[in-house]
């Protein structure tokens, strides 16, 4: 019950201020860190320790790839590596699963509310008609569309609060 309640409280902190500037601040992920790792620690000696570590390795694994591509932010894969030290390697595995569902309806809705949808559709709809008579025309997008990003920490949020919920933490 104390790592579902530090958990719900960074979760809260970290989207307020993932929607609001854009960032998941060290000075909430790290002292959060400290106190889960700890914790483990005093309840259950080397076996918490490596609980806890196992844990935020494989949250941090999980989103390495991806931000040394440029596509996430450090403190998104800081968030998920917390909820690994916090919760243990199996949670943090479900929840970037949930989060990845929930990442993908996010960006899905980013994309169809978003002013020049329609035309995109259209310009990729006549590229692929052509292909049809192989005529080969390039499609052409926007580089501002590709370079849209959003608050990713709602979605690991999201993940989160799925697996709490299923656990019957947040009902």
């Amino acid at each position: 019950m104390w790592f579902d309640a530090i958990l719900i409280f960074v979760l809260i902190i970290c989207v307020v201020t993932d929607l609001k500037s854009r960032k998941i601040y060290n000075n909430v992920i790290f002292p959060a860190l400290m106190i889960g790792v700890f914790s483990h620690i005093i309840a259950s000696g080397w076996t918490g320790l490596f609980f806890s570590l196992k844990g935020f390795f494989l949250g941090l694994g999980l989103l390495l790839i991806p931000y040394l591509l440029g596509g996430m932010g450090a403190g998104d894969v800081k968030l998920l590596a917390l909820i690994g030290a916090l919760k243990g390697s199996l949670f943090v595995f479900y929840t970037a699963i949930y989060m990845g569902l929930i990442g993908g309806v996010i960006a899905l809705g980013i994309l169809l509310f978003r002013r020049g949808f329609i035309k995109r559709i259209k310009g990729i709809l006549y590229s692929m008609g052509c292909w049809k008579f192989g005529i080969r025309i390039p499609v052409f997008i926007e580089k501002d569309a590709l370079t849209q990003t959003y608050p990713y920490g709602l979605a690991i949020a999201g993940g989160a609060a799925v697996c709490l919920a299923m656990k019957g933490v947040l009902l």
